[in-house]
């Protein structure tokens, strides 16, 4: 038969399995909305209030799915706009399509109005992407960017599509979508990691979010278990293992916990699955674990060796590996290894307290909320201390209800993934853990929570500063707070009013547990939520490891005076 082609977009994407996309309306995407208009009643639209939030809500729905997320803006500003939700998800590895509209054909490269490159902008930021000049060549790119997003490491594909192109008509056949062949490894370099595994009396599991893009989560579990080992996981891996198994001891890095801080200085083998090695986590490269062999098991090759020299290097899922492992491996015991870990950290976190004007703690907050959801809930989150707070105080027993901005650090992140989640997910409690720094950036679109109805709750623990860039100055700036202070006159009731959102306050220890009930009731009743949380602005991020420092030194304790201590090693 034959379609206009913005009416093959919308069959391509069924193919593929796309329900729900997220975007902007413009003038260059005009065919396309039309045709969304039309075929409203197999693909939902949401609309949001900004085309970068709109992206994030298509990466929040990839990952709390697995699916590939669906974001459309016109040309000009409306694609620009995209851009650091497009980096947000290539730096984090979730398969994204961007589909943006541009002038007609004839109007390229002559500044025409909202004309811009968009495929040469984001050409560092996503994995490829297309200009489609001729309509004949529409459903092939369409195709091809869901099998480049998802086949190997997974990550973002922008198409652009002139305005002529969707308007004009072209035979449109209906395909399968194209099978994605498993990356295999090199079997002896298998066999050799057996080797070492076996050799190994102090295993330690690093697992990173390609467990989780690999649905590697049972294997992860029972490996451990083989192979007696202590496991960890990075900012990104939270919830591929269970945080209530004993061998679970916490995120590795800059705010990573004292156990595993220790477990990497004390292993003698470090295995390293579906994770990159940021420099958040490594610290001083020279020490890092430095008493150990390294295997790195991670489907991207350019990730081996790039940051930390290794003993072994295996280029294939974490499935793939885990399951051979799995297969091939007698159940060792190695001692007291496990145990000597969880003896030696002596504190799993750094507990603070809150002051008079203050008496509420983020950790309270936290743990709460995770009492009253037995651990269930999906949190996002924004970026700065908020987001390690949810990192650390949380319980993470299942993939996929951690979703946070690791790699880009991009504040202003959660709300618009929490919108995602949620719609990808409705059966779950999503909580959007904000700052109230990062939450001025997103604020707006409360206004798409009240349209649709979407039930999230959206905490702002709000102490009135750039926390974690306040942290930073007070620890090595002398305490000079260059406009880090907000002191912001926002009344959050009004606030949620003015978008038709109930808004509740917590700001004694009592209100806690009595407020977060309240929100969860609402949730589950169908109604959005805003929770202002007042804190103090002094409470730390503790542990940390300053940047490019041995992780095995955490500073645990900071004092008004700027002295800290730090946990010395023997």
């Amino acid at each position: 038969m034959r379609l206009k082609g913005a009416d093959i977009i919308l069959e391509c994407l069924l193919e593929h399995g796309v329900d729900t996309v997220f975007g902007y309306p413009g003038g260059a995407v005009l065919n396309i909305y039309d045709s969304i208009y039309r075929y409203s009643n197999k693909i939902r639209h949401i609309l949001t209030s900004h085309e970068q939030h709109a992206g994030h809500a298509a990466d929040g729905y990839a990952r709390a799915t697995g699916k590939t997320g669906v974001v459309i803006a016109t040309s000009g500003p409306g694609a620009t706009n995209l851009v650091t939700a497009i980096a947000t998800a290539k730096m984090d590895s979730i398969p994204l399509l961007a589909i943006t509209g541009n002038v007609d054909v004839d109007l390229l490269g002559l500044d025409s109005f909202q004309e811009v490159d968009i495929t040469g902008i984001t050409m560092p930021v996503t994995k490829h992407n297309f200009l489609v000049r001729d309509v004949y060549d529409l459903a092939d790119a369409i195709r091809k960017a869901f099998f480049i997003a998802n086949d190997g490491r997974k990550g973002p594909v922008l198409i652009d599509v002139p305005k002529n192109v969707t308007a004009e008509m072209c035979a449109y056949v209906k395909y399968e979508p194209i099978k994605i062949d498993i990356c295999s490894p090199v079997p002896q370099d298998l066999e050799n990691a057996v080797v070492m595994i076996k050799n190994s009396k102090k295993p330690f599991i690093y697992a990173g979010g390609g467990v989780t893009s690999s649905g590697a989560e049972s294997e992860l579990k029972k490996f451990a278990e083989v192979i007696d080992a202590t496991v960890a996981s990075s900012l990104m891996g939270q919830g591929c293992f269970d945080q209530t198994d004993p061998r679970y001891i916490g995120m590795l890095g800059m705010h990573g916990t004292v156990a595993a801080s220790i477990a990497a200085h004390e292993c003698d083998l470090f295995i390293a699955l579906g994770t990159r090695f940021s420099d958040r986590v490594t610290g001083d490269k020279q020490k890092f674990a430095a008493k150990a062999k390294i295997l790195h098991i991670d489907i991207d090759e350019v990730e081996h060796g790039k940051n930390i020299p290794v003993d072994l290097e295996i280029v294939c899922d974490a499935k793939t590996a885990l399951s051979f492992f799995n297969k091939t491996l007698k159940k060792k015991d190695n001692g007291d290894w496990v145990k000597t870990i969880h003896d030696k950290s002596f504190q799993t976190h750094i507990s603070q307290d809150g002051t008079k004007e203050f008496p509420v703690t983020p950790e309270l907050i936290l743990k709460t909320l995770d009492k009253l959801t037995d651990n269930g809930a999906i949190i996002t989150t924004e970026v700065g201390q908020n987001q390690m707070w949810a990192a650390m105080y949380g319980t993470y027993k299942n993939p996929r209800s951690f979703i946070t901005s690791g790699g880009l650090g991009t504040m202003g992140f959660g709300l618009g993934a929490a919108i995602g989640a949620k719609i990808g997910r409705p059966d779950k409690t999503v909580v959007n853990v904000a700052g109230d720094g990062s939450f001025g950036m997103n604020l707006s679109e409360l206004v798409t929570l009240s349209k649709y109805k979407i039930p999230i709750i959206q905490l702002v623990l709000n102490n009135n500063v750039l926390g974690m860039v306040r942290q930073w100055q007070r620890l090595f700036y002398e305490q000079r707070y260059s406009h880090t202070t907000l002191d912001r006159s926002v009344d959050y009731v009004k606030l949620g009013e003015a978008f038709g959102i109930k808004c509740l306050i917590i700001e004694s220890e009592e209100d806690v547990e009595l407020m977060l009930k309240q929100a969860l009731a609402l949730s589950k009743n169908g109604e959005p939520v805003l929770i202002e949380c007042r804190i103090d602005r002094d409470i730390n991020v503790l542990p940390m490891v300053p940047a490019g420092q041995d992780i095995g030194n955490p500073i645990i304790e900071m004092f008004d005076g700027g002295e800290v201590i730090n946990l010395c090693k023997d």
